[in-house]
């Protein structure tokens, strides 16, 4: 077994962090781009943040299965314990000198940790409760609507049914809400924090290396998490994360409308 051979949270935690670290030495500064699309890039940090990752998962859990968005599947393929990892997520925000990004590890189930390289900060779940951790103190989390602030997820993933574009020009949103777009799973972890009311996106968001951790922070934080529809997270399209049921049911009420 590798130096992070204890529980699994805390595994999470290192490799979440070890990314974070590789992510903030290189904030600034010049790095190479890979060219996925003509819209999408990785970065030099990506890639050494999600070797830094595997490197640590990998030593202390030789067994397991991971999944990470830049070098794809490795480790077992069979193992029952699958890891997701998003070693940048907001790659064009990192990019831009923009500070709004994270990095993103999650074992299938319960266990997730979302990492601020800019703050320090560390949003972590075991399943049961959700705490952020600041200079190695942990602190819980607690999910609070006063903000009235709302994400919205503006990257093309929708199959055609709900748009973000159409939520942000609701008049019934902009007069209920105030509307953000971070462009980054960062505000998931947010709305965990209490310093979002709730993130909205649409998409087929199951084994998602962008969004398992976050919505795993969610629901140990004792968010209101959903579908669209309000049904089960993953029974349906999308994903509503709010921080209370009043929120959560102002938002069904808006978005109703432009699902098919």
């Amino acid at each position: 077994m590798g130096e992070h051979s204890g529980s699994d949270v805390e595994l999470a935690i290192a490799a979440v962090e070890a990314g974070a670290a590789v992510v903030r030495s290189q904030y600034g500064t010049p790095v190479g781009r890979h060219v996925k699309s003509a819209t999408d890039f990785a970065t030099d940090a990506d890639l050494a943040a999600e070797k830094a990752i595997l490197e640590v998962i990998q030593g202390a859990r030789p067994q397991d299965a991971i999944v990470g968005e830049e070098y794809g599947a490795s480790g077992n393929a069979d193992a029952p314990r699958r890891w997701l990892v998003d070693p940048l997520c907001g790659t064009l925000n990192f990019a831009a000198g923009t500070p709004l990004f994270s990095v993103n590890v999650a074992l299938q189930g319960d266990v997730a940790a979302v990492a601020d390289p800019v703050s320090g900060e560390t949003f972590w779940t075991d399943g049961e409760t959700a705490r952020v951790r600041r200079n190695g103190s942990d602190s819980p989390l607690a999910p609070s609507a006063d903000s009235r602030l709302v994400d919205v997820n503006l990257d093309p993933i929708t199959d055609g049914g709900f748009l973000g574009s159409k939520l942000l020009t609701d008049p019934t949103f902009r007069e209920t809400f105030a509307q953000r777009v971070l462009s980054t799973t960062l505000a998931v972890a947010w709305v965990a924090a209490g310093r979002r009311a709730a993130y909205v996106t649409d998409g087929n968001l199951r084994d998602s290396v962008h969004f398992t951790a976050g919505i795993a922070l969610c629901q140990a934080a004792g968010c209101i998490v959903t579908d669209l529809r309000g049904l089960p997270v993953h029974s349906g399209p999308g994903l509503i994360a709010a921080a209370d049921a009043r929120t959560h049911g102002a938002l069904l009420d808006i978005i109703a409308p432009y699902l098919r």
